[in-house]
């Protein structure tokens, strides 16, 4: 049996993406139950439907796939293709009423991302990519900003106080605001999505599950920039992340790179 397109696997993830977000949609700004897990974030039923809606979806249309989710753990497949799950990420946000979350999904081949999607339902926002298919956001082609002197650069991170990382991931984030024009925490999936789309040119996580950053190496690496780990690694896996728009990307990894080794 021959193996599905990128486009059909990329229709897929951006229907149950979308309808996905319609679930948390549901549940957004209505004073929902918040449980705290064993690492004190919260989940809420929102998250639990959706991601269940998510893997149902595959479990239909794409048996042999194996699947990682947040909520729900890791599903064995019988080939090499696995989908990472996030159902809500930047649950925090979503908890307090604030619409920068997102519903996330990938397709990896257990090496990399090949198709990945970032919904943002409650701002209408959508950006994807495919493994040589380009990036696009709302359905226009997506770029990374051309802004090339870091003095001028937009810092954005999900976290202000990285001590609880280590010292030397505190210090490589100072030396990057100190570099950097202006710096906000729109964080999380937001973050890396308005690097994609041009909006801002750095982000920064200290660290980061599979599932938080599934689509974004494809996604950054189609719009024409940079996802990689704090030392240069361009990967999903290494439980930290930082975007570029590519043009700053050598000075942000001379920032923190040193302090990282």
């Amino acid at each position: 049996m021959s193996q599905p397109s990128l486009s059909t696997l990329l229709e897929f993830a951006l229907e149950v993406t979308y309808q996905a977000g319609k679930i948390t949609l549901g549940y957004f700004q209505t004073g929902v139950g918040v449980e705290r897990k064993a690492d004190s974030s919260p989940v809420t039923i929102a998250d639990k439907t959706a991601e269940q809606y998510l893997r149902a979806q595959i479990e239909k249309y794409w048996p042999d796939h194996g699947m990682i989710g947040e909520e729900f753990g890791q599903q064995p497949g019988k080939g090499e293709y696995v989908w990472t799950i996030d159902p809500i990420d930047g649950t925090k946000s979503f908890v307090q009423g604030v619409p920068i979350y997102a519903n996330l999904i990938a397709l990896t081949d257990g090496k990399r991302p090949l198709v990945g999607v970032a919904n943002f339902p409650a701002l209408n926002e959508i950006v994807y990519a495919t493994l040589g298919g380009g990036c696009y956001w709302n359905g226009r082609r997506a770029r990374v900003s051309t802004c090339a002197v870091m003095k001028d650069a937009v810092l954005l991170g999900s976290e202000i106080d990285l001590t609880k990382y280590g010292e030397a991931k505190m210090e490589g984030w100072d030396r990057l605001l100190k570099a950097t024009y202006i710096h906000r925490t729109w964080g999380d999936a937001y973050g890396y999505a308005l690097v994609a789309t041009g909006r801002a040119e750095i982000m920064v996580d200290a660290i980061m599950q599979v599932w938080d950053c599934g689509p974004f190496q494809v996604i950054m690496e189609e719009a024409g920039g940079t996802f990689t780990d704090w030392r240069g690694v361009p990967t999903i896996y290494n439980h930290e992340a930082i975007a570029t728009n590519g043009l700053l990307y050598d000075e942000t990894l001379g920032l923190v790179q040193p302090l990282t080794q």
